[in-house]
């Protein structure tokens, strides 16, 4: 018996060993998990974010350029092309989705799921892992990428779950979940949920439907793999995963995830790349501006801005339904054109196709000095340091290439082989655009084209280029005359032959400018809206005798430009190189009253914040008086009646034809509106020009090649009228059409108190008669 017990006492002592022991081990385990846990807090594992770093986590933000109608333009980014949205911007469906498939316990959890991280312990993650949106985002901000080491791979998970933890404190779980699909890489520079959705659908996160969110939330588990570019059926069988998790949760019936499930992914690839898009010559003046305002503004606490990194909103003038009209009136006149061009500089037609007028030692000297002056030179030069004659001789060996080529009326690219030479020679053929539209009254800049396809033609010819005018100088000679003399539209002056003798106003030699068509082009007297309409050189130099060149340079200053004019008569023909911006806020002065406003292309910075950063003051002077304004739109509302630009009032054809020739004698506008205008036509048809006004918008169009040797052989192509009054018209009939853009058909208002009479049936016509000049011209000759 004694035995028995001392055994049974034994067993006891045995069995509270045991039991001591286990709560000991066990005690131990949840200290070292503990202490595991700690450690990871205090950061011994690894650097461990503060609550500053929490509540400010470092993500690279691209900068947004933001359009005047609330459109994005655009942005500047370097690796991430991220824009942050709130969780209120977020479509149900998405979260729906995230939640379906990612987290289904997510709101009964504070960061780490109990019964997730059991499951996938004692099944080995054969049944699902066990990472909760928190986590995973904690991951993503904080932890980077996975260890390849067992240990390695333990602290990291206890640091997510510690972070996941500290994060489900700092925020809410909506503010969570916005900050998981803003911080994710769909790729194809989708990074963040807005730009994914803008790249994949063409929408803003909001507007996606159920089975667009299930793509996109289907990309989280390997946005490389499930790449709906190049792996389309395997997104569509994931995003049908998506479906059927969303089913399974009860956020869609069984009925509508078996339809989605059989629907194709539909997407609408909408790149979004610093040379794809809308605006893009816009975008690429827009950085050099931004460039100087990060120079002369640094941070509060002196650092400078980084335009790619640091998510700035830049607020434009530009108007996205504008900046699309206009860049598809580009596209609509230029295939045309263009086809036009090759039919004539065909090698059998002009063997030194596309110059004309050279010799062909001038065109190996001119490509010469292309060739120095182009990327591929600089590169080969400063870069890999070759010499000159290796870089010359890499000119003329065959090397594979894409080249831009209109096709099907659309800007396109064609993979080639070709010598890089000769893709030099092959651009230089091309005609090129440029265009700004300006609204007069506040300066702001509604659209901007600075060439047809900013990949190949990145030089922007509205504000870089400057190209020889032509006559759409005459209405600031015409405005200076009116202004110093008086004189009144219906005024009249003698079309004969006239001369500027050699050392008056500067001239180094007898001037004697004739008209357009040559020695027999005069007779009579003309009106002076009748001298413009018809853009007669005679009556343009009497003007100009009249009051002097430097009287004209003077009120060209004042109207903003800025580029180089010589104080010699000839000015009034239009020689000097002017770009499209500074004609266009010139020309918006007589438009606004006699009031000149510098163009303003941003309105607003801000940082990330919201926190205003900048904004534009109006620059605005007093140039002309409003009679002097008004008087000289009424000049130029003859050119659209009656001269040169009276095209735009005919009923012309009905369409276009692939063969450009069919259109040059008509066109389909049929405005009938007041318009104030001015086409413009250089020497040898080289540049082709149209200003063209309505009361609250002053457009400029410029069309001509990268050399003054490319253009087209005779006027009736070359001309202003031909080819750049198209893209005006094609552009304003789509403004009209779109009647939110309130672009006006009223009649240009008159000053309260007009001296000078325009109705030239009320008045007899007043003749200063100038006979003292009977020379013969030269061939000077512009339209």
């Amino acid at each position: 018996m004694a035995k028995a017990k001392k055994k049974q006492a034994k067993t006891r002592s045995d069995f509270s060993k045991y039991i001591r022991w286990f709560w000991i081990l066990f005690s131990a385990g949840v200290l070292s998990v503990a202490l595991i846990f700690l450690l990871a807090a205090w950061g011994v594992f690894g650097d461990m974010p503060d609550h500053t770093q929490l509540e400010n986590p470092k993500t690279h933000l691209a900068t947004e350029i933001i359009s005047s109608d609330g459109v994005t333009l655009g942005k500047y980014y370097f690796n991430d092309n991220r824009t942050p949205v709130s969780y209120d911007d977020l479509s149900p469906h998405l979260v729906d989705a995230l939640i379906a498939t990612e987290d289904e316990r997510y709101h009964k959890h504070a960061g780490i799921d109990a019964r997730g991280t059991l499951r996938a312990f004692v099944f080995l993650g054969k049944k699902g892992g066990a990472s909760t949106i928190s986590q995973q985002l904690s991951r993503q901000l904080f932890v980077g990428v996975a260890s390849r080491s067992t240990i390695g791979r333990i602290t990291q998970k206890v640091k997510e779950w510690v972070i996941a933890t500290r994060l489900e404190r700092q925020y809410t779980k909506e503010e969570i979940i916005a900050q998981y699909f803003n911080i994710y890489d769909f790729g194809n520079n989708g990074d963040g949920i807005r730009s994914a959705s803008r790249i994949y659908f063409d929408k803003e996160p909001i507007d996606l439907d159920i089975k667009e969110a299930a793509m996109l939330v289907g990309m989280f588990v390997n946005s490389s793999l499930y790449n709906p570019r190049r792996n389309p059926e395997g997104v569509k069988n994931r995003r049908n995963v998506v479906l059927y998790q969303m089913y399974r949760n009860g956020y869609i019936t069984e009925n509508v995830k078996d339809s989605l499930q059989k629907t194709e992914l539909d997407l609408n690839y909408t790149p979004q790349s610093h040379r794809d898009g809308i605006a893009t010559y816009f975008r690429g003046y827009l950085a050099g501006f931004m460039k100087d305002w990060i120079k002369n503004n640094p941070k509060p606490d002196g650092t400078k801005w980084n335009l790619y990194n640091d998510g700035l909103k830049i607020y434009t003038t530009i108007d996205s339904r504008m900046q699309k009209h206009a860049e598809d009136a580009v596209q609509q006149h230029m295939p045309r054109l263009q086809a036009e061009f090759f039919h004539q500089n065909t090698p059998g037609r002009n063997p030194t196709a596309p110059f004309l007028d050279l010799t062909k030692g001038a065109i190996d000297t001119l490509m010469r000095r292309s060739m120095r002056q182009s990327e591929r030179w600089r590169h080969l030069k400063y870069d890999l340091k070759k010499s000159d004659k290796e870089i010359e001789a890499s000119f003329y060996k065959p090397i594979k290439m894409a080249v831009f080529e209109w096709k099907d009326g659309k800007p396109s690219e064609r993979d080639t082989i070709m010598k890089p030479i000769d893709s030099m020679r092959y651009y230089k053929s091309f005609l090129r655009p440029g265009m700004m539209s300006m609204n007069p009254q506040t300066g702001h800049v509604k659209a901007w084209v600075g060439g047809m396809n900013y990949r190949h033609f990145q030089y922007d010819m509205v504000k870089q280029g400057k190209r020889q005018i032509g006559s759409t100088f005459k209405p600031l000679v015409y405005a200076t005359a009116i202004d110093q003399l008086h004189l009144s539209p219906c005024d009249e002056f003698p079309d004969t032959p006239f001369c500027i003798e050699a050392n008056k106003h500067g001239n180094p030699e007898e001037w004697c400018p004739k008209n357009s068509g040559g020695d027999n082009d005069y007779g009579g007297n003309r009106t002076l809206k009748n001298a413009l309409a018809n853009s007669v050189n005679t009556i343009t130099a009497r003007l100009i005798d009249k009051v002097g060149p430097q009287t004209v340079i003077d009120l060209a200053r004042k109207l903003g430009i800025k580029s180089d004019i010589p104080p010699v008569p000839s000015i009034a023909l239009g020689t000097p190189d002017i770009s499209v911006y500074e004609m266009v806020a010139a020309y918006a002065t007589f438009a606004n009253k006699g009031v000149y406003t510098k163009p303003v292309m941003v309105t607003t910075i801000e940082d990330k914040n919201g926190t205003v950063l900048y904004q534009f003051t109006p620059e605005a002077n007093d140039v002309l008086s409003a009679e002097t304004a008004y008087v000289t739109v009424k000049l130029m509302e003859g050119v659209t009646q009656s001269g040169s630009g009276a095209r735009l009032r005919s009923k012309g054809v009905d369409a276009y034809r692939a063969d450009y020739r069919e259109i040059v004698t008509g066109y389909p506008y049929q405005f009938t509106n007041p318009i104030a205008g001015k086409t413009g036509t250089t020497q040898n048809q080289s540049d082709g020009w149209f200003m063209g006004m309505v009361p609250n918008l002053v457009t400029g169009v410029w069309v001509g090649g990268e050399e003054r040797s490319v253009h087209f052989k005779s006027i009736t192509y070359g001309q202003g009228a031909a080819m750049a009054l198209p893209i005006w018209g094609i552009y304003m009939k789509n403004c009209y059409a779109d009647e939110s853009l309130n672009i006006s058909k009223a009649e240009f208002e008159a000053p309260a108190s007009l001296s000078i009479q325009v109705d030239c049936s009320k008045v007899k016509p007043k003749t200063p008669v100038d006979d003292e000049n009977d020379q013969l011209p030269d061939d000077l000759d512009f339209n």
